[in-house]
């Protein structure tokens, strides 16, 4: 366990870089005349219009984009969407994109410019303005993880109970006689006498 959980406090306070989270805040309605009354079948539409947006913030369209704008190097449409959660607040028309990354300022830039080139996409394919930001990301004061205190926690539990696991396999599997009751219990021999060990003195 001692071993386990030395490496485990080694790999999270020196190997693992820290992971920042910040997000940004917009706002969906499907709609062409944003002054009309809002009826209940907008409401439902507008909850699965949202979902559809969801994904599509997630697409390569939107992601090499950002990539572009922003002339990142070093991370692929793909690895930005793993990055990447996108969440709808209380199953209203609000979608919170949060980004995660190693980089605080970069998170921050990410998360702001995805609402943006969304906002641009939105607007070239539908010809419709209906996506509105509410809240820009900032960039985030303390990293999400990795969380050190908490890894060797786990590591040291989880060690000491593979420890224990073991010994009491080994004591279960143990085969060999000790015990007087062993002789009686697995031979099934009744114990006339016990020699006792000698001394070499």
């Amino acid at each position: 366990p001692l071993v386990a959980t030395s490496v485990t406090g080694y790999i999270s306070y020196n190997l693992l870089e820290p992971q920042y989270e910040t997000g940004i805040s917009l706002y969906i309605l499907n709609r062409q005349n944003p002054d009309s009354t809002l009826s209940y079948s907008d409401i439902v539409a507008n909850q699965q219009f949202v979902k559809d947006y969801s994904e599509f913030i997630k697409s390569k369209s939107i992601t090499r984009a950002v990539i572009d704008e922003l002339k990142l190097k070093d991370i692929s449409p793909g690895s930005l969407a793993q990055n990447m959660s996108v969440s709808l607040k209380n199953d209203s028309n609000i979608i919170i994109v949060n980004i995660v990354d190693s980089n605080p300022e970069r998170a921050r830039d990410i998360a702001n410019k995805t609402g943006d080139v969304l906002i641009n996409k939105v607007r070239e394919l539908t010809k419709v303005d209906n996506v509105s930001i509410i809240d820009r990301a900032e960039i985030p004061s303390y990293p999400i993880g990795p969380r050190p205190v908490t890894n060797i926690l786990i590591s040291f539990i989880l060690s000491m109970g593979a420890a224990l696991g073991i010994v009491f396999l080994i004591e279960y599997l143990d085969e060999t006689i000790k015990t007087k009751d062993d002789v009686e219990k697995r031979l099934g021999l009744e114990v006339v006498g016990i020699i006792p060990v000698a001394s070499l003195k």
